[in-house]
């Protein structure tokens, strides 16, 4: 092809303001060569731009990084106390901590108590299902129990 059909064929280089259609991939390819960088800091304050400064981080995200770091300390915390022997917390002055019988009381209840609740949650649920003679459960039409009313 000589050079005045390939321009021909081409299409009109992107205004300055970029239209919202993009009529083909090479167009597409084109506006993304030409389009100015964006910056989100101004070299010159060392200050994040305004749209920096508006759009900051989300509070999800701020509170997931403080319960993580949160999370990390207080284990390290509870592992230092509940594996270092008493005189030595004695000697660095800690005079004033609970009992090491809640170093293992503690978890134990936790687990227990988790288990509980899930079989609790199970057992709620067998208690709500029709059984499998029932007419209900192949109509959909539920009927609660006499202890859920």
């Amino acid at each position: 092809m000589d050079e005045g059909t390939r321009k021909a064929m081409e299409w009109p280089p992107p205004s300055t303001s970029p239209s919202l259609v993009v009529r083909s991939p090479r167009q597409t390819v084109s506006l993304i060569r030409n389009r100015r960088p964006h910056r989100d800091w101004n070299p010159s304050s060392r200050s994040p731009s305004f749209a920096a400064r508006e759009h900051g981080p989300k509070p999800s995200e701020v509170y997931g990084f403080v319960g993580s770091i949160t999370t990390v300390i207080a284990t390290a915390v509870y592992l230092a106390w509940a594996y270092t022997p008493e005189p030595v917390l004695r000697s660095l002055g800690i005079t004033y901590y609970p009992s090491k019988y809640w170093a293992l009381a503690v978890p134990s209840f936790v687990i227990v108590a988790v288990a509980l609740s899930m079989a609790i949650y199970m057992g709620l649920n067998f208690v709500a299902t029709p059984p499998p003679t029932s007419f209900s459960s192949i109509f959909g039409e539920t009927e609660f129990p006499s202890c859920f009313k």
